[in-house]
């Protein structure tokens, strides 16, 4: 029995030479700004001037630090929301999207709830603004309207829902990745599982549990990373709405970050806050990819 060898293909050094660029920009825009940072979270840094290195003093300030281990229960909120209602929102309107017999309306109903996807995030949040507003707020005048003017208040200024006026803005959450990542799974599943699974009589419900979700679980997998490295870069819209307020009730840990190094001027403790940070999204990818590496062998 002869054995073919095959030859390894050689890759042209021109290649190598077309990606060093795109390396050296960004070893220069994110790489370098990481290291900078961590070496500075050593230091009592003072952009522009002399910055002595203070050992782990930052690291233990940050130990002692309220409200920032407060800011990671509020992202903590944030997860289990991010992964419930903002998944299983989106993943009955991908199902109910994939149940439309006509191409042309499944076409139609998922450009609908992909366009918003377009709109600015700034907008978004500066509308439910107005809604919320305690004065002129759409939110307020209907519950006025339906009789139920005694639950109106100032829904970002009060501590005890300012937290989670945030997490409604963009409600019902339909129109957004999740949806998109969901329906294309769908639609990756072969036409042929489907009906050998009606042949069988499985009903809807069997279907989606024994069926669907099995086989959307690489898109699961890839959402729930993205939901972390979603809320622990979590900041943009609180910035806008509350700027961490009321009673630090929404900082998180972005604006704590910012908070220190803007309103107390001290960066050498943010630089330890952000490294901090990083090494935590650094740990959680090293996890998700290993995990992911680990279950693709299992399938082969």
């Amino acid at each position: 029995m002869s054995m073919v060898v095959r030859k390894r293909r050689r890759i042209p050094w021109g290649a190598y030479l077309a990606l060093a660029p795109t390396l050296g920009l960004l070893g220069f825009f994110r790489y370098y700004p990481d290291v900078n940072g961590l070496v500075h979270s050593f230091t009592n840094w003072e952009p522009g001037f002399a910055s002595p290195f203070v050992g782990l003093a930052n690291y233990r300030a940050m130990w002692h630090d309220q409200i920032w281990w407060q800011s990671f229960e509020h992202i903590g909120v944030i997860f289990l929301i991010a992964v419930t209602a903002m998944w299983a929102i989106p993943l009955g309107a991908a199902e109910l999207l994939v149940t439309l017999s006509r191409p042309r309306w499944r076409f139609v109903f998922r450009t609908l709830l992909i366009v918003p996807l377009a709109f600015s995030p700034v907008i978004q949040v500066l509308t439910w603004e107005f809604i919320y507003d305690p004065n002129v707020g759409v939110l307020n005048h209907f519950l006025q309207g339906v009789g139920l003017g005694a639950l109106a208040k100032n829904w970002l200024g009060d501590p005890n829902t300012a937290l989670w006026a945030l997490i409604f803005i963009n409600f019902p959450w339909v129109a957004g990745l999740p949806f998109l990542i969901f329906s294309s799974g769908l639609q990756n599943i072969p036409r042929e599982v489907f009906d050998a699974a009606s042949v069988d009589g499985a009903g809807r419900l069997k279907r989606f549990f024994f069926i669907d979700l099995p086989m959307l679980m690489r898109q699961i997998r890839v959402l729930f990373f993205l939901a972390v490295v979603f809320v622990l870069q979590y900041g943009f819209a609180a910035f806008i709405a509350t700027q961490g307020g009321p009673n630090n009730s929404t900082t998180v840990p972005v604006l704590r970050m910012v908070d220190v190094a803007f309103q107390a001027d001290e960066w050498g403790y943010a630089a330890a806050l952000s490294s901090t940070l990083m090494v935590i999204m650094m740990i959680v990818s090293g996890l998700s990819l290993l995990l992911g590496r680990k279950r693709g062998g299992a399938a082969r």
